[in-house]
């Protein structure tokens, strides 16, 4: 069922690209042609471009509230300009040198043994060393109303276990620039010479043995594999000999959990295999290595720039942020809500607001009546679709109020910088781990208004769409319609096919995990979704091949999404199809990086913006109609090949 793929890498013809070849070349290849990659990223195009301009304007907002020429609105965001401030103070920076984080790596080199780790654990954790696990909070997958806590196993150093593979040369490459960025960092320590090449050579071992029990890109996008309950004694006894009891009462005192949700059973059932008595002194060593780099930007701006190589080898970026941005970067991100919120009350107009918001009931009511017309669902199954789409919560443009904890927030100006986030994270860290025995607050957003973005939460079977991302090329008041339905119309209708993608389809109204298919309904389902898998599975582009089963719920929503859309133009008197189509190649329009395309293939369940736009237009009738698509065109698959699910 494999469709021809169309060419992921621009081909110089000598004639015109005709658009029943291929439609993202067709409306994007001038824009292509000139477009240029700003050096300090990995990308230009629909969503980067916005974030571009947005970014420009937000960071002369804050120069500006920091020079005292612009008002500072509130009180949160007077925090969030001290952060800028203090990220700006390069002189200060430099004085205080390695000397702030000094402290917390000889607190890590301190610990004797496996006994005093387990004494001081708590302390250190909330501080930001590396446990032999990692843990948090989050909203319970079978009851949407409550929290659970829960555990996975150590992060890797490359992007993805498939780096560690002896037949990816990639990961040896990689590796070799993460050990030269980790030597000339901790060159900058009180460590002998000797010392050093030892740390980082135990950092790189522990790191190998961590890969081995860990979960893959492709495992982690399969959302309902990570609800492994564990009994608390039974966690205790895998995690041994790391006191979790003793840990876990110094969190919670004498109110322990009944259970455990496992995220990654396999890196937790196999941790004394990785973690032991005889590892102790590597892995504390590792636990030192990572602690410097994921804070090392936070020091000097030399160091800043050191801490960035390695993420520059996997983005291809040739430059790290300046200063300006950086500090922007920082600040916004620590305060996100607060200065989401302000965006959206200033640039975010009401009648736009009003006017997407009716966009989304009415694809919403269009999606009804699709389950209704479905015919591979049996009616019971039908009901619950539909109370489902009945619902669903909209999210649009920005929250009424930040969260109230932005209010206890303290940030002191005389700090260190280094000490300024370090006690941030630690406020942050309790906030999150507080919220176990709290309940849900479905009022929360997931997204910032600043954000280019939006999403499904399934959790809480709400849509999400931040103002940041309502502009023109995905809406605008001054587009057609048609092109708004092709643009954020076709974007609503994805995120909304996310509560029937392969994993938001086995969560019910109330985002609980929970079965609401019959038997018989769930197999035609799943037949489909491998359809969709075969669809992609195997395409070359951009230096590999499509994991068809990686992308395969994206690909399921951006199904969703134009089925949907194509509907409602269908009850338009004289709809422009071609304007429709048109910006729906549009939006993914996208110049990048050869090294952050391939990251992206490795590790990004969303398809190659290629194949986002090319692909899915030949599975609707529309498509054919619209552009006289033949047998002989590239864009052309058979109708009997084609899918289309919701």
């Amino acid at each position: 069922m494999k469709a021809t793929p169309i060419g992921g890498e621009r081909k110089h013809m000598e004639n015109k690209i005709r658009i029943q070849d291929d439609l993202y070349h067709f409306v994007n290849d001038e824009w292509l042609e000139k477009a240029v990659i700003p050096e300090d990223r990995s990308s230009v195009g629909g969503f980067a471009d916005l974030d571009i301009a947005l970014e420009k304007m937000l960071m002369k907002l804050f120069k500006d509230m920091a020079e005292g020429k612009e008002e500072i609105p509130n009180e949160n965001f007077g925090k969030a300009i001290a952060i800028y401030k203090a990220a700006m103070n390069t002189k200060k920076r430099d004085e205080d040198g390695i000397k702030p984080i000094l402290k917390d790596l000889h607190a890590i080199q301190s610990i004797k043994s496996i006994t005093e780790l387990n004494e001081k654990a708590h302390a250190l954790s909330l501080k930001g060393m590396r446990l032999p696990f990692n843990y948090g909070v989050d909203v319970d997958m079978k009851n949407s109303l409550v929290h659970s806590f829960i555990l996975t196993g150590s992060s890797t150093i490359l992007p993805d276990t498939t780096y560690y593979a002896e037949d990816n040369k990639q990961g040896p490459e990689l590796l070799k620039v993460y050990k030269e960025m980790a030597l000339e960092l901790l060159a900058y320590t009180d460590l002998s010479k000797e010392e050093q090449e030892d740390y980082i050579e135990a950092t790189l071992a522990y790191d190998k043995e961590v890969a081995k029990h860990a979960k893959s890109q492709l495992e982690w996008a399969d959302y309902i594999a990570n609800y492994n309950p564990m009994k608390f004694d039974e966690v205790c006894s895998l995690l041994a000999p790391f006191d979790f009891k003793k840990f876990m009462t110094e969190l919670y005192g004498d109110k322990l959990p009944k259970q455990i949700i496992v995220y990654e059973p396999k890196a937790i059932k196999e941790l004394k295999e990785v973690w032991n008595e005889s590892t102790f002194e590597t892995y504390k060593k590792w636990a030192y290595v990572r602690c410097l780099l994921s804070n090392a930007g936070c020091l000097t701006e030399e160091m800043r720039f050191i801490a960035g190589k390695y993420s520059r080898a996997l983005s291809g970026n040739p430059k790290s942020s300046a200063l300006e941005k950086y500090a922007y970067k920082v600040a916004s991100g620590t305060f996100s809500e607060v200065v989401g919120i302000y965006y959206g009350q200033k640039y975010f107009g009401e009648e736009a607001k009003a006017d997407v918001i009716e966009m989304v009931k009415e694809i919403i009511e269009t999606y009804k009546k699709r389950i209704a017309k479905n015919t591979f669902l049996e009616e019971k199954t039908k009901e619950k679709a539909i109370l489902k789409l009945s619902t669903m919560k909209i999210k649009m443009g920005y929250p009424d109020k930040a969260d109230p904890f932005y209010d206890e927030l303290k940030v002191d100006p005389n700090d260190s910088y280094y000490d300024m986030l370090d006690k941030i994270g630690v406020q942050s860290e309790k906030h999150a781990l507080e919220k176990l025995y709290k309940p849900v607050d479905r009022g929360e957003w997931g997204m910032p208004g600043h954000l280019v973005n939006a999403c499904y939460n399934p959790s809480a079977n709400d849509i999400t769409f931040p103002a940041a991302i309502l502009q023109a090329p995905f809406y605008s008041i001054k587009q057609k319609r048609e092109e708004n339905l092709g643009g954020i119309g076709a974007v609503i209708g994805h995120e909304i096919s996310h509560a029937f993608d392969n994993n938001g389809a086995q969560c019910d109204e109330n985002g609980n995990l929970a079965n609401w298919w019959t038997e018989e309904d769930y197999k035609k389902f799943k037949e489909l979704t491998k359809g969709m898998i075969e669809q992609f599975d195997g395409i070359e582009i951009n230096g590999g091949k499509v994991s068809g089963e990686l992308v395969v719920s994206e690909n399921i929503a951006d199904n969703g999404g134009m089925a949907v859309t194509l509907e409602i133009m269908s009850t338009m008197k004289d709809a422009d199809y071609e304007a429709y189509f048109k910006n729906w190649g549009r939006i993914w329009c996208m110049k990048g990086r050869p090294e952050y395309l391939k990251l992206l293939l490795s590790v990004d369940v969303h398809s190659p913006v290629v194949l986002r736009a090319n692909m899915q237009p030949r599975n609707f009738k529309e498509w054919y109609e619209t552009f006289g698509v033949k047998e002989t065109d590239k864009m052309y698959i058979a109708p009997e090949k084609r899918i289309c699910i919701w």
